[in-house]
């Protein structure tokens, strides 16, 4: 096989991070467990610590901490093990998605009116300017930012939100992906929780075919993208 034949596997910086914070995460559990440490214990009393702020206070930074780096899995996969039990599977599954849908329309807001402006005059003054995303690339752009892995979801919005997308448009794509993976988390944390096999079984089910649609998904707009001229 010649050089040019040849394809060296090149790992992404995004997959690197992830597997450096995956082994530090691992890492960090094995050390606790050497040194005698209720891990168990200590995601009981997390648990408890959330579900003494209440509902109200956690749905409403669930809607407003994810637009500024908080990973939005931390309020999926905590969200039913710690509130299920008083509201109910179907309401605190309705309040999470409900907060995931104010989050998207914040963060809009604010990439595309507090922050895009700021961020144009900046790019003027060293010479750039944001690009333009035309009509008929909208969609395509939306479902790709949404469907690559690596990029954290603050980044998404943020990018989304830079790119003026109709809010109608950036709306419904996002509420159709995000609401799916997060309905996964959501089963997949309260599973966890309560060692619920069955249901660690139809959460991983669900997230494994999302994701296996989301890569033809993706791939469908790779090739729609690379034959257009």
């Amino acid at each position: 096989m010649s050089s040019t034949e040849q394809r060296s596997f090149r790992p992404s910086p995004a997959l690197l991070f992830k597997l450096a914070a995956a082994g530090a995460v691992v890492a960090g559990v094995a050390l606790m467990l050497l040194q005698g440490v209720d891990v168990k214990a200590l995601f009981h009393q997390a648990l408890e610590f959330i579900r003494g702020l209440g509902p109200v206070t956690f749905f409403a930074a669930m809607a407003v901490l994810p637009s500024f780096g908080c990973p939005l899995t931390a309020f999926t996969l905590s969200a039913l093990p710690v509130f299920g039990g008083e509201l109910g599977a179907p309401t605190v599954v309705g309040l999470a998605l409900a907060s995931i849908a104010v989050n998207l329309a914040f963060s809009y807001w604010l990439a595309r009116y507090a922050l895009r402006p700021w961020v144009e005059k900046l790019l003027a003054w060293m010479g750039y300017t944001l690009p333009q995303v035309a009509t008929e690339d909208r969609l395509g752009l939306l479902v790709l930012v949404r469907v690559t892995p690596g990029p954290p979801y603050a980044l998404q919005n943020f990018v989304l939100g830079m790119t003026a997308i109709p809010f109608g448009l950036y709306m419904a794509v996002s509420m159709a992906i995000v609401s799916v993976y997060s309905a996964a988390f959501i089963l997949f944390g309260d599973a966890l929780a309560h060692g619920r096999g069955k249901m660690i079984f139809l959460a991983a089910s669900l997230f494994i075919a999302f994701s296996v649609g989301v890569k033809f998904l993706r791939r469908h707009y790779q090739r729609r993208q690379a034959k257009a001229p």
